[in-house]
């Protein structure tokens, strides 16, 4: 009799599973499948163009050494820009990613674990509009509009980086606290915590918009976790590391934040300009427009957006006022659940008015603004198959694993897992290495191990001078069509 319970048991288990998904509804299905089709295709582009050397030194071969390093219990100092990893920026979020060198190391899996991480982000909106609108469908809209989002697909095609975990992150932290569900808040606030010191800008704003719903207490504990973060992060983590607790001082205008805030009393009009410069103000549609500007129907969720969207309008740093770019992502999950919960206080068909509208001019601003998905054109990209890409795997097979190498920087992320390798001309010439940028030109210590060069044949006149630069050190080794190598005499 025993026995026979025993036996029935695993068939009662796979009944009541079978029943709880029955009870899921298709549109859930439908979001998680959009998901995983979003994040399959963009990862696919990515390799693509990772193996059609698209991909650099700058922002994906340093993660990489950094990584990998970290996952041979080695110190991460990334040779390629001359500075450790955790000192560039307070990203202990990466110790997660150790494991996953342990099995899979690679570019290509920084490049999948980003397009996975950022899709998902639509996971914890889709639930949070479904409860706040009552409807999965208009759930599973809103999800859409997070994943055609151009900010959000920009970041998803620059290169990898940390930042791309607040595109999960982020979104839990603020449907946890606009749901009152504190342990999962607290959980994903100290993950976002981890992701990068500059996390302040949207911890800081959050807190500030749990005191405005009553959460006073909490509210504060969010802002100033926020502030001991980024200090800890920066002026005992950063410059323990590398010297400085931080390298980009220089984009704020006016001489930096004491020479900002007096411009803005004594010359008011000049900040004006520069607000008004470029294509500063182009940024703000940008960011708006997709959303049909229906994010301000709630103003104060908006609000936790405000100081990322103003740093970066005040930065000097292009990229950071370019939606095509990593800086812009993390103020996305509360302009998109601004939506949500200023749909949620309209009655009736409104709810669905709104909701289509920026359906509607999300998708509009997905094509005309980000190549995935939908974009009825392809992504300009030289895929694997490029001969010039073909002709540098023959090339890079001649390199010993463990030899010290100087490479063209897009071929930098395909020779990472070493100890040392350099973006050329460094160590030659300093570029973009280490922290004093006065050094910038002169030769480093380190260029007296590198045991082989390898650049493209067709230089140009800068890099030619720098090839010319070490032609009493080295003699060529081997070539092909695109590429040569030297080593050391």
């Amino acid at each position: 009799m025993n026995q026979e319970i025993s036996k029935s048991a695993p068939s009662v288990r796979i009944t009541e599973v079978f029943l709880k998904l029955r009870g899921i509804s298709a549109w859930t299905f439908a979001v998680f499948a959009l998901v995983i089709w979003q994040a399959t295709v963009v990862t696919r582009l990515q390799w693509d163009i990772h193996r059609g050397l698209g991909t650099s030194a700058f922002d994906v071969g340093l993660y990489d050494q950094g990584i990998w390093l970290m996952s041979r219990f080695k110190a991460p100092f990334v040779t390629l820009m001359g500075r450790n990893l955790l000192g560039d920026h307070s990203s202990l979020i990466l110790l997660f990613v150790v494991p996953i060198y342990w099995l899979a190391p690679g570019t290509e899996t920084l490049l999948a674990l980003q397009a996975f991480v950022i899709a998902a982000g639509a996971i914890p909106i889709y639930f949070f509009a479904r409860r706040t609108l009552q409807s999965s469908c208009l759930g599973f809209l809103m999800a859409v509009v997070w994943l055609v989002n151009p900010a959000v697909n920009g970041t998803n095609l620059e290169n990898f980086h940390p930042d791309s975990f607040l595109g999960l992150l982020v979104p839990i932290a603020l449907v946890c606290a606009l749901s009152k569900k504190w342990l999962g808040y607290w959980i994903a606030l100290g993950l976002c915590l981890l992701v990068k010191e500059d996390v302040v800008l949207i911890v800081l704003p959050l807190g500030v918009l749990l005191s405005v719903r009553g959460e006073k207490r909490r509210g504060l504990v969010t802002a100033v976790a926020g502030i001991v973060a980024a200090l800890a992060g920066t002026f005992l983590l950063m410059r323990s590391l590398i010297g400085v607790p931080t390298r980009n001082g220089w984009r704020i205008p006016f001489g930096g934040v004491g020479g900002f805030i007096k411009e803005c009393f004594t010359s008011p009009t000049n900040v004006l300009k520069h607000l008004s410069s470029d294509e500063r103000p182009a940024y703000l549609w940008k960011m708006f427009a997709p959303l049909a500007f229906m994010s301000f129907l709630a103003p104060e969720v908006v609000m936790v957006s405000a100081l990322v969207l103003f740093s970066n309008m005040v930065s000097t740093f292009w990229y950071q006022f370019h939606i095509e770019y990593h800086y812009s992502l993390v103020a996305v999950p509360a302009l998109v659940l601004a939506v949500v919960v200023g749909a949620g206080r309209l009655r009736g068909r409104a709810r669905y008015v709104v909701v289509g509208v920026v359906v509607t001019t999300s998708l509009l601003a997905a094509n005309a603004w980000s190549y995935i998905p939908f974009r009825t054109d392809e992504y300009p990209h030289w895929a694997s198959d490029y001969p010039v890409a073909q002709t540098s795997r023959d090339i890079l097979r001649l390199i010993p694993e463990d030899a010290s190498i100087s490479v063209y920087h897009s071929l930098a992320p395909h020779v990472t897992h070493r100890v040392e390798v350099y973006m050329f001309p460094n160590p030659f010439s300093m570029l973009m290495y280490g922290t004093d940028v006065s050094t910038e030109g002169q030769r480093n210590s380190r260029a007296d191990g590198v045991e082989y060069v390898i650049v493209p044949k067709q230089l140009d006149a800068k890099m030619a001078l720098d090839v010319a630069s070490i032609s009493d050190e080295f003699v060529e080794f081997a070539s092909n069509e695109d590429w040569q190598v030297f080593i050391r005499k």
